[in-house]
């Protein structure tokens, strides 16, 4: 069995890894809409995310579960379609975890217990009885839309004074899907945009054959180095039971190349 705090990693990178009361607020334009077809609001969208090779910044973690609060802080490394590497530390203290997600793989260590698991997608697909991939998980962390998925099935509607672009049936592009993602599901999608700067505010995503859902709200834009990025997000798995993650970050870098350290010391334990 993992302990909470494994729990809340892999939850806040699922979805971060999600909403009312939280910093993260939709911001609501008072005059009246104009109805947008889907393919220009996807373009909009495209040309508005956030353009990196390289991205990195500091922050901080309060996760709950069965209304008990744990805080963390950290650092996120990411070089864009490639790695994700995250360092976990309580809210004053040394590292307590380091975390590592490749296109297939999934490295993860834990300095309190000693131990460590090193696996592909399975682990998390299983555990969380999803499926996710990496385009999946970069999406959620920094606010754009996924890449590697089929946009050809939305539609466009006006709700609460913004955009909104919803799917009963997106995949995977066919040219980007590996032979152990044969069997992978459809889901459902909702992305919310604002309409002054087309930049996602919230987005969902629900699979077809379960009730277990994704939501993210995104919220405190600010410029940064002329691109508009979110400083504090809310994550949310609604399942049987509810995990909510909120993520403020702060000295953010882009496009300066780092290293991805991960080195496992020879008395670890590995336990998957």
């Amino acid at each position: 069995m993992m302990d909470h705090r494994l729990t809340g990693i892999l939850a806040g990178l699922l979805l971060l890894a999600i909403l009312a009361g939280c910093s993260a607020k939709r911001h609501i334009i008072k005059s009246p809409l104009k109805e947008a077809k889907s393919t220009y609001l996807l373009e909009q969208l495209a040309e508005n995310e956030l353009q990196f090779d390289w991205f990195s910044a500091k922050f901080s973690i309060d996760y709950i579960y069965d209304k008990k609060l744990t805080e963390f802080r950290g650092q996120i490394r990411i070089q864009k379609d490639s790695i994700i590497w995250l360092s976990f530390s309580p809210a004053l203290g040394i590292e307590m975890a380091r975390l590592k997600i490749t296109n297939d793989s999934v490295f993860f260590m834990n300095r309190l217990n000693k131990t460590y698991l090193r696996g592909d997608y399975r682990f998390i697909n299983e555990y969380l009885q999803t499926n996710i991939d990496f385009d999946i998980l970069q999406a959620f962390i920094i606010g754009n839309d996924f890449q590697f998925y089929e946009k050809s099935k939305f539609r466009a509607s006006i709700d609460n004074q913004e955009y909104k672009l919803s799917t009963t049936e997106r995949h995977k592009l066919k040219k980007f899907v590996k032979q152990d993602e044969t069997s992978a599901k459809a889901f459902y999608q909702n992305i919310w945009l604002n309409p002054e700067n087309f930049k996602i505010t919230r987005v969902d995503i629900k699979e077809i054959t379960n009730d277990k859902k994704l939501d993210a709200h995104y919220g405190n834009f600010k410029d940064h180095e002329g691109q508009l990025f979110p400083f504090d997000i809310m994550f949310e798995i609604i399942a049987d039971e509810k995990i909510t993650v909120k993520v403020d970050y702060s000295r953010i870098k882009l496009d300066e190349p780092h290293t991805f350290p991960f080195t496992i010391p020879s008395k670890y334990e590995r336990i998957y």
